[in-house]
């Protein structure tokens, strides 16, 4: 996909609202005790917003590996995210991955209620790096 740059704007816009959607969703099923629920809408929240800061360099990942590794080499390893946002978002994909796949997952409150923070995090500093490349 060739986009310019107004259309790369456009489209890191679109990935953050939606990031915030899903944030909102997480938190809405936090607060009604649907913690697996809860814990996915986190994790597509932060992935949401994470491509949306990709898109802005041109890179757009189709899997959440490929999240990973795009975000590593372009805002990891050029030290303008820290490490720790790659850390927790695996842990978001994890825990997703429990969630939507296991057929005995554990997630608790606790474990839903630190995914949400983890994602809000994640998207608070996302949201701040993507103001300085726009």
């Amino acid at each position: 996909m060739t986009l310019n740059t107004e259309e790369k704007k456009a489209l890191s816009e679109i990935r953050m609202q939606k990031a915030l959607e899903f944030l909102d969703d997480a938190k809405s099923n936090l607060d009604n005790k649907r913690f697996r629920t809860s814990v996915n809408r986190s994790c597509y929240a932060a992935l949401n917003a994470l491509r949306s800061l990709l898109i802005l360099e041109g890179a757009n990942p189709e899997t959440h590996d490929e999240v990973v590794t795009m975000l590593s080499l372009r805002f990891i390893k050029t030290g303008v995210l820290p490490v720790e946002i790659v850390k927790n978002f695996k842990t978001l994909l994890s825990r997703r991955t429990d969630v939507d796949y296991g057929d005995f997952d554990t997630i608790n409150e606790d474990e839903a209620k630190e995914s949400y923070t983890i994602a809000s995090s994640i998207i608070d500093t996302v949201n701040i790096t993507r103001q300085k490349l726009v």
